[in-house]
């Protein structure tokens, strides 16, 4: 589902995800994007930040509260505030406008195959690291007894780090095994997630190596 309220934008990102091979309906209204979502859920939301009426940070909020879909938010918005409460509400990532049609795709698709791996984990797989548990069948995580809730790309990129303990990855390096984008594009999308995921889960799970990237800190 492409929601946008530019018409021309709208289509021409329905355009290219059509010619990728995706089967896809549009919308140019928040409240509406939000009804049929709901009533049919898509695989993929494409969801504009700057919506007038209902917004793309309500509707990627109530989408996530009543049936949890992947989200890639769209905004013309460099903030990096307003892109941080956008991962918080639940979207998997951005693009700032102007963006690239192969960039998009890059995007799409990447989301795409996190979503297939996800339902290909073994049921009996769970991490613990000192007082932090993550249940990757379940898809939840624990600190001590408090459970917190993670968009979809902040579990994949926590599990990941957890999973090789102590080990230093690079931004790009994350972009390619988490992210699955492997021409070295949205750096600023790794440094964003980890600060969403410090706000959730402490700042000290997630080590900065300076000059190399990050590994988990617990």
């Amino acid at each position: 589902m492409v929601v946008d309220d530019d018409v021309d934008i709208a289509e021409a990102v329905a355009a290219r995800l059509r010619s990728d091979g995706h089967e896809l309906t549009t919308h140019h209204n928040g409240a509406i994007a939000l009804q049929s979502a709901l009533r049919e859920p898509p695989d993929l939301v494409v969801l504009d930040l700057g919506l007038p009426g209902l917004d793309g940070l309500e509707v990627c909020r109530r989408l996530q509260a009543e049936h949890p879909l992947p989200v890639l938010m769209l905004t013309a918005r460099d903030d990096e505030a307003d892109l941080i409460l956008g991962l918080e509400v639940g979207a998997d990532d951005y693009l700032t406008k102007p963006f690239s049609p192969r960039e998009l795709s890059a995007r799409v698709r990447a989301i795409l195959r996190r979503v297939d791996r996800e339902r290909s984990t073994p049921a009996e797989s769970v991490i613990a690291r000192g007082t932090l548990t993550i249940d990757l069948a379940k898809r939840f995580v624990l600190v001590g007894d408090e459970q917190k809730h993670l968009t979809p790309t902040e579990f994949d990129l926590l599990a990941f780090l957890a999973a090789r303990p102590g080990v230093v990855y690079s931004r790009l390096a994350l972009l390619a095994e988490v992210w699955g984008y492997r021409d070295g594009s949205g750096a600023r999308t790794v440094d964003s997630h980890v600060r969403a995921l410090r706000r959730k889960v402490g700042d000290d799970v997630i080590r900065t190596v300076h000059g190399v990237g990050y590994s988990l800190g617990v």
